[in-house]
């Protein structure tokens, strides 16, 4: 029979990050393409160890039923934890947790609270793919405004909100962007509230990697700045404990919160009780600080190691990488020119495997002239040879 999907569904491209996967099977080649943490960043034996405590004491708690918000230990203790790592200011009195199916699931649930179908969300450019397909499955339109070095525009970030009047979110990755690994400087964030301010839009501050900080210093999240309630502060145990848990988490002004709570439901009814217990676990037993120290150490090295061999193999007067403070990407400009695609398909040709920028367009039929590297899932040899292919690359145009 011919199928006849839903105008949403059927205008959508499948993840251009996804589609890579497809490609990986061939064990020749090196992919610098994942956003996944390091296999070396599992706390394995602490996670298996609390996994037989809730199983042999709390087995119906992990098996049943539970409310939508999330499991009420692990909410009282993400609220701690984001007060004593970014400051009493980033869960205020008339805020709430809310527990959701990683970080992504928050954002989408976001979209869906404030966003009627044609609204438009304004974005950086480029931004994370995930959040584009899902703003424009519930309808929106995400509109991009250009990165600067130090983060977003903030003068064509006014001038889009002067001719975007049905503009109802900001979605925003202040701290090591995906794709590019900028963080955006103290300025601007308080630029970008004073004009959320003006124009009256909520923000989506997107802060997966904001504990993955290996260099510089820390400045302050969005939410920590926010005093009208107008952040809606999305994050996870993605990067830090396990993405295959697929435990995030919303903070934001309790009215939010209760919305979302109820677009949830319809979704999932809750996030998965054990792995909300067992998170639960690892940040009431074990020393996070110390575990995510590790983390950190292990992706100061590998992002070292790639940028020097991107300066040692890579010619300078090609490409520009940017570099980053933490996370997990390295974002390449390609020169003297506004189309990359030709890269990425050489690049597999010398099977080494990266993003096109395209893929984080908000405009989905723009050129892009970058490409995005990941190095934190590659091992050592794999980043080292990965960037010899990749400079073969670039002296053989």
């Amino acid at each position: 029979m011919e199928y006849k999907f839903s105008e949403k569904i059927a205008n959508l491209k499948p993840s251009a990050i996804r589609e890579i996967f497809k490609s990986l099977t061939d064990p020749s080649i090196i992919s610098f393409a994942a956003g996944n943490p390091s296999p070396e960043s599992f706390p394995v034996e602490d996670l298996a160890r609390f996994a037989a405590e809730i199983f042999a004491n709390e087995s119906t708690t992990a098996l049943q039923y539970n409310i939508t918000e999330g499991y009420t230990p692990l909410r009282q203790a993400i609220a701690e934890r984001q007060k004593k790592r970014f400051g009493e200011s980033m869960v205020r009195e008339d805020d709430s947790v809310l527990v959701v199916s990683g970080g992504q699931q928050g954002i989408e649930l976001a979209c869906k609270t404030f966003c009627n179908e044609g609204d438009a969300i304004i974005c950086e450019n480029p931004s994370f793919i995930g959040s584009l397909n899902s703003f424009r499955s519930c309808g929106a339109t995400p509109v991009g405004v250009p990165m600067e070095i130090d983060g977003i525009s903030l003068t064509a970030l006014e001038e889009t909100l002067k001719n975007t009047p049905n503009a109802k979110l900001m979605y925003l990755i202040p701290t090591f962007h995906n794709p590019t690994g900028i963080t955006m400087s103290l300025e601007k964030r308080l630029g970008v509230l004073e004009l959320a301010k003006k124009y009256d839009l909520v923000i989506i501050e997107d802060n997966p990697y904001g504990e993955l900080r290996f260099a510089g210093e820390d400045l302050p999240n969005l939410k920590a700045l926010d005093t009208d309630g107008r952040v809606i502060y999305c994050s996870s145990f993605s990067k830090i404990l396990s993405a295959g848990m697929r435990v995030g988490f919303v903070v934001a002004n309790s009215t939010i919160c209760s919305k979302m709570t109820v677009a949830k439901q319809g979704e999932d009814v809750h996030t998965n009780i054990f792995f909300q217990m067992l998170c639960h676990k690892f940040m009431t037993n074990c020393d996070l600080d110390a575990h995510i120290a590790k983390i950190n150490a292990l992706y100061r090295r590998k992002c070292n190691l790639m940028l020097e061999c991107l300066d040692k193999y890579v010619p300078s007067d090609k490409v520009e990488f940017t570099r980053p403070e933490g996370g997990l990407f390295i974002w390449g400009i390609v020169k003297d020119t506004d189309d990359a695609s030709n890269i990425v398909k050489l690049a597999i040709e010398k099977k080494v495997a990266v993003v096109p920028g395209t893929a984080f367009n908000c405009d989905t039929e723009a050129k892009s002239n970058a490409f995005r590297l990941n190095y934190s899932t590659p091992s050592d040899e794999q980043i080292v040879e990965g960037v010899k292919r990749l400079g073969e690359v670039f002296k053989s145009l």
